[in-house]
């Protein structure tokens, strides 16, 4: 079983929302589910993933900042803020607080359902 867990980070590095797909999903289409229900915010961070016109133009239409770097071999290269893009570590540091608890980090449950509700239980706990 291949599965990604896809979260949305607010400022203070707590997930605020989670969804878990197959593995073979591409990143930029997952964003469609997690960034339309997110609260007002200022700037949108995001990996080399994450980088697909609709989001930008989407994003751009409503104010919103972005800081996604581009892929790897893009046609036109789009800048991005350096320093907001080092500050993406606090994503990565919220996968690895979610991830200290074993049953997490060795995906004991095998029911997408029950790994992506015991994903939430240990978010609302550790963070919340």
């Amino acid at each position: 079983m291949n599965s990604k867990l896809h979260a949305a980070i607010d400022t203070a590095g707590r997930p605020l929302r989670m969804v878990l797909t197959a593995g073979q999903i591409r990143d930029d289409e997952e964003a469609a589910l997690l960034i339309p229900d997110l609260p007002p915010a200022n700037t949108l961070r995001g990996d080399r993933g994450d980088d697909a016109n609709w989001i930008r133009k989407k994003r751009k239409d409503k104010g919103i900042r972005l800081c996604i770097p581009s892929r790897k071999n893009p046609r036109t290269p789009i800048p991005h803020d350096a320093d907001l893009t080092q500050k993406r570590h606090m994503v990565a540091n919220s996968f690895a607080r979610l991830k200290d608890l074993r049953r997490i980090s060795t995906r004991s449950d095998r029911d997408p359902d029950v790994f992506l509700s015991a994903c939430i239980l240990t978010t609302i706990v550790m963070f919340w």
